[in-house]
């Protein structure tokens, strides 16, 4: 979800893993730096901050690789019971130039949906894909309007509002969400650099405290729900750094009304690299940049998969000694692995505090590239 989101979903390993139609997986075999090795070559590079502009900057970069949207949640009902919720838009460019096409099918732009619903109290997770041109009103992303979708997948409004809407089967969401708080831009000024060399850098941006409120279906229930989203926009034409093999990422919205933003950037030898970073937003919305050595990551527990094999880190102690934070992050559940044409972790987790005291806060955790072959 970066916060970093997801370089190697929609890299080159899109256009070549992504299933044709939701339920027909082709599961991915290929590594991160694979997927990431396709020629970059005529598309724009971040070099250096530029504003951002709104509502232009909601819309598509469509001379940029990859971008994408990216919606997660924590929910409940009047009663608490709880639900997570994850709904991705991917933009991929599958050249840097359009070219002249007889055919109205013929588009450059191939875009992706990811949703997926953590059904806490029932224990299971369920999460599907779909993929489409942005030909014949398939699929597409506007700024004013505010729209991006994925056939009947959608986030869409107008003015501060947003609707996201996704059914697969008997599973649905259907929420509004809106700014709590003004908009984060990440890293130097929206500028989020993800290796040393000249533009391997993404333009990255923020709400990390949305009220939700809207019903969620599982089978045979509807559920009104109420809580927060945390939304992601970043686009790029960027590569991990030399050695990386992955990331984890965490978005906390915690109870005193801060909100923490992390991504480790893994490397092959088990260290962390350098840019890895982050953000503290505070209550009333200003920022504060963390950088790698301002926070440490202590995997507590690993779970691993029944479906794929990979051991995942399950459980974390996350500190920020400058800002007397000390959490400890729970998955609401251990299988909340996407197996959806690539594989990745992604889900709902709660914070606590590690002294015992009442939960902290709710949040989402993302982790890319554990078992993948080099």
């Amino acid at each position: 979800m970066l916060a970093l989101a997801a370089v190697v979903v929609v890299g080159a390993m899109a256009f070549t893993l992504w299933p044709s139609s939701a339920g027909q997986p082709i599961q991915a075999t290929v590594s991160v730096r694979e997927a990431l090795a396709e020629d970059r070559a005529g598309f724009a590079r971040v070099l250096a901050p530029r504003p951002l502009v709104f509502p232009e900057d909601h819309g598509p970069h469509p001379n940029f690789r990859t971008e994408w949207w990216y919606y997660t949640g924590n929910l409940t009902t009047a009663t608490g019971r709880h639900v997570g919720f994850q709904l991705t838009f991917f933009r991929v460019a599958l050249s840097p130039t359009e070219e002249s096409r007889e055919s109205a099918w013929g588009s450059r732009q191939l875009y992706v949906g990811h949703f997926a619903v953590t059904d806490t109290a029932g224990g299971r997770f369920h999460a599907f894909s779909r993929s489409g041109r942005a030909a014949l009103g398939l699929a597409g992303a506007q700024a004013a309007p505010f729209r991006v979708w994925v056939e009947e997948w959608s986030a869409s409004g107008e003015g501060e509002a947003t609707r996201l809407r996704a059914q697969e089967g008997d599973v649905a969401i259907d929420l509004t969400v809106s700014p709590g708080k003004p908009v984060v831009l990440q890293g130097d000024r929206g500028l989020s650099r993800k290796g040393p060399e000249p533009g391997n850098a993404s333009l990255y941006y923020s709400f990390t405290r949305m009220p939700a409120r809207g019903v969620v279906r599982l089978g045979s229930e509807t559920l009104e729900v109420s809580g927060a989203a945390w939304m992601d926009r970043e686009w790029s034409t960027s590569a991990l750094g030399e050695g990386v093999e992955g990331w984890d990422w965490f978005a906390l919205q915690l109870d005193d009304g801060r909100e923490v933003m992390v991504y480790l950037l893994r490397r092959r030898d088990g260290t962390v690299d350098p840019l890895s970073a982050g953000t503290l937003v505070v209550a009333d919305g200003t920022t504060r940049r963390l950088e790698a050595g301002d926070v440490r990551v202590e995997a507590l527990e690993h779970w691993t998969s029944p479906h794929s094999g990979v051991r995942y880190p399950a459980r974390w102690r996350v500190s920020v000694p400058s800002a007397e934070l000390r959490l400890e992050i729970e998955p609401r559940l251990a299988d909340q692995e996407l197996r959806v044409g690539t594989r990745y972790w992604e889900g709902a987790v709660a914070a606590r505090r590690d002294d015992g005291r009442p939960t902290a806060g709710v949040g989402y955790v993302e982790l890319v590239g554990y078992g993948q072959r080099y």
